[in-house]
Parts: C-alpha cells; sequence; structure tokens
C-alpha cells in the first residue's frame, strides 16, 4: 500500500530552505532537478519518488518524514494528478511530449468537470 506524502510540509520546507535564492540556483544545488520541477513541487505538486528522495537528501530528512506518522495510508491524489506525475517522472518521453500529454489530460478532465 503506498504512503500519502505530506506535500504541504514538503513546499514549505523546500521554500524556507531555498529562502530568497532562486529555483534555478536551488536545482543545480540539489543536482539532476529542474527549476520548473521545485516550482510545480512549491504549488503542491507531488514529486516523482527519484525527485522525493533527492528533496529530503537535500533538506537533510528521512523520506518518513512526510509521511502520515511513518504510516501506510491510502494516497489522495487525483487520477490526473498520478498520471501527470508519471508523464513527468518518465525518463524515456521527451520533456516536450510529456508537457502536451500533461496539457491534453488535463483539458480532458477539466471538460468532464464542466459536464
Amino acid at each position: 500500500m503506498a504512503s500519502e506524502i505530506d506535500i504541504r510540509e514538503l513546499a514549505t520546507m523546500i521554500k524556507n530552505k531555498r529562502g530568497r535564492r532562486g529555483l534555478r540556483e536551488v536545482a543545480n544545488e540539489i543536482g539532476d532537478v529542474s527549476a520548473s520541477t521545485l516550482s510545480r513541487i512549491e504549488q503542491g505538486k507531488i514529486p516523482d519518488l527519484d525527485t522525493f528522495i533527492k528533496l529530503c537528501k537535500w533538506l537533510d530528512v528521512s523520506t518518513d518524514h512526510f509521511t502520515k506518522n511513518g504510516e501506510n495510508v491510502a494516497v489522495k491524489e487525483s487520477t490526473p494528478q498520478v498520471i501527470t506525475a508519471h508523464l513527468r517522472a518518465d525518463r524515456t518521453l521527451d520533456p516536450h511530449t510529456a508537457e502536451a500529454l500533461v496539457t491534453m489530460i488535463e483539458m480532458a478532465y477539466n471538460a468532464v468537470d464542466r459536464v
């Protein structure tokens, strides 16, 4: 069973450690994480597993720190959020293609919500 990540806590810790430094500077410091990925995480988006582990190392905290009491609980992310996270994490997919697919999925789900 998957664990729920406290994304608000993760975003807050990243923002606090980053301070006034730019996203690009911090992304370079962390290594193999883009500024746009950091921006999305600070806005509450769930990172892929590799990025999550890198952020925990950079923050010098255990990955368990961001799970509800370290217990296994159900993930509360919506289907589009899960799909988006997987597309952005797919290293075999061109980033521009991944973003185009993300946009299409978001548009499709938004259209369904309006019906």
